[in-house]
């Protein structure tokens, strides 16, 4: 079984049964431990899961200062973004827990274009704003509950966008930018074709870190949004590259 798959099959568990464990987990894969404790990690990264001794939690039910400090990034994060929007412009935003963010700043603005491959980002745009929202359509991705496939990639080139806005799962100088999931990956890299300006919007634990699939050289960033808890040497880097940092 693909890594993605049981990562796939153990968020459903934690949706259905609000709590993992690490042990159980291992003996249903027949993986390691620490295999298992990868999994979970990458889930908590994508915010679909909070740490708790000996698993995980679903995130709605997990209130410890951590969680909330994450918590209050995310939107930190999000309302520099919007922040950088500006009235009459179309923007895409890619899917993720730090986009949903970005869109919630969003709502409140009424004459804007937002094209999306994230269904939940869809959804709360319908509901809660006056935003125009265009959907890719394509195959659904779970349990990021994303678009994909050749479907949307077309949709894609037949539109233009201001702005490019992604989350990522790692920010790395040498490795650039990185996904966990290839189809979902695959399909921002005919995304950041639209757009003049890339925005990766990424919690500080981002920076530094690679994922498992390759989305761009570093250099295809022309912002990157992050907290202030990054590590001041990566941020440094980037700089030096030419790429604005901006830290909330």
């Amino acid at each position: 079984m693909l890594s993605e798959e049981r990562r796939r099959i153990i968020a459903q568990l934690i949706r259905e049964q609000g709590a993992v464990q690490v042990a159980a987990l291992s003996a249903r894969f027949g993986v390691s431990a620490s295999t298992i404790r990868r999994d979970l990690e990458t889930l908590v990264q994508r915010g679909l899961a909070s740490r708790a001794y000996g698993g995980a939690v679903a995130a709605r039910d997990h209130g410890d200062d951590l969680g909330q400090r994450v918590d209050d990034e995310k939107d930190r994060i999000g309302q520099a973004a919007a922040a950088l929007v500006n009235a009459g412009e179309t923007v895409f935003l890619g899917p993720g827990t730090a986009t949903m963010a970005v869109a919630r700043h969003l709502a409140s603005r009424g004459n804007l274009t937002v094209i999306t491959n994230a269904l939940d980002i869809s959804d709360f745009l319908t509901r809660y704003s006056a935003v125009t929202v265009i959907v890719t359509g394509g195959q659904v991705q779970r349990p990021e509950a994303a678009l994909i496939g050749h479907v949307g990639e077309q949709t894609l080139r037949e539109l233009r966008a201001d702005r490019v806005i992604i989350g990522v799962g790692g920010v790395s100088i040498p490795d650039g930018l990185t996904g966990e999931s290839l189809p979902v990956v695959t399909m921002m890299r005919a995304a950041l074709e639209i757009a003049p300006q890339v925005v990766v919007v990424a919690d500080h634990n981002k920076l530094g870190r690679v994922a498992t699939a390759l989305l761009a050289p570093i250099d295809r960033a022309d912002v990157i949004i992050t907290g202030r808890d990054a590590d001041p040497s990566v941020v440094w880097d980037l700089t030096e590259l030419g790429i604005k940092v901006i830290q909330v």
